[in-house]
């Protein structure tokens, strides 16, 4: 879980950084538990560009990972703790005492060998990996892949190192404080899961050189200023000229730099506190 630099031989080297994947367990997946994933390269089903600067990288494949956490009251051992190379939190592979296997996302502690619990009808005991209803969760406890809607699994608070906090309880719904800082209400009926996510070193990981931007399927980013008229509001100009725009905006003349554009939405009635 920890990172480690090396030694500079080549320019790509001398600012690359990498995990160390000492909590990885295991090499290779549990063939049942894939599936393919075809690139999109950042296009929808009409084949347009949605989301720009996407392309390339290494294949990969699919891992199921078990979000709803709906197999109640059945122990499951840990067997191994693995790498999701589409995903920045760990995987633990989890074998249920009828010998089923599944996927759940890896909190931190967790250990093979160790047995791991979900429930929807009583509490069960609040250690690491363990799922149930926020209504038997204590306050204060960290918990992480939180349900937003009853039974429809895990949305929320899914990324390496990442945790909520149960802040308080009233009536029907729980205030938690997300990564986010923002305060929201969620109703106590839907599940989370219990501890702070691992590989909590990821957001201090250095890619070190462009190439391994491309192997993550990124392209190069360039500026608006850099482009054509016709490419972006801020483009043209001879040389090197600034974007002559006093407000700058996106390629599709929506203000950027602060400016909010999240519209009004049915769950804006559980946010209790904006994030910062």
């Amino acid at each position: 879980m920890g990172i480690r630099t090396v030694r500079p031989v080549t320019p790509g080297r001398r600012f690359v950084s990498l995990s160390t994947y000492e909590e990885i367990t295991r090499e290779r997946p549990e063939k049942n538990l894939l599936i393919p994933l075809k690139k999109k390269g950042g296009r929808n089903s009409y084949g347009r560009i949605t989301s720009r600067f996407r392309g390339g990288g290494h294949k990969q494949a699919y891992r199921l990972v078990d979000f709803r956490r709906d197999k109640d009251d059945i122990p499951a051992t840990v067997v191994s703790i693995e790498y999701d190379p589409i995903r920045t939190a760990r995987i633990a592979l989890l074998q249920y005492r009828d010998g089923e296997k599944r996927y759940i996302l890896a909190p931190l502690d967790l250990r093979p060998g160790q047995t791991v619990l979900s429930s929807r009808q009583a509490q069960v005991e609040i250690a690491p990996g363990n799922a149930m209803p926020i209504k038997y969760i204590p306050s204060g406890t960290m918990v992480h892949n939180i349900e937003v809607h009853f039974e429809r699994g895990g949305q929320l608070v899914r990324s390496a190192g990442a945790s909520a906090q149960i802040m308080a309880k009233e009536g029907d719904y729980a205030h938690i404080r997300l990564p986010s800082g923002e305060v929201r209400a969620i109703n106590i009926e839907c599940k989370a899961t219990v501890g702070q996510l691992g590989n909590i070193d990821h957001e201090n990981i250095s890619l070190g050189k462009a190439g391994r931007s491309r192997w993550l399927g990124r392209r190069p980013h360039n500026r608006g200023v850099s482009m054509n008229p016709v490419d972006h509001p801020h483009g043209g100009g001879e040389g090197k000229s600034g974007q002559g725009n006093p407000h700058p905006v996106t390629p599709w003349g929506l203000l950027t730099k602060g400016f909010k554009t999240r519209k009004r939405k049915p769950s804006d009635r559980y946010v209790i506190k904006r994030r910062g």
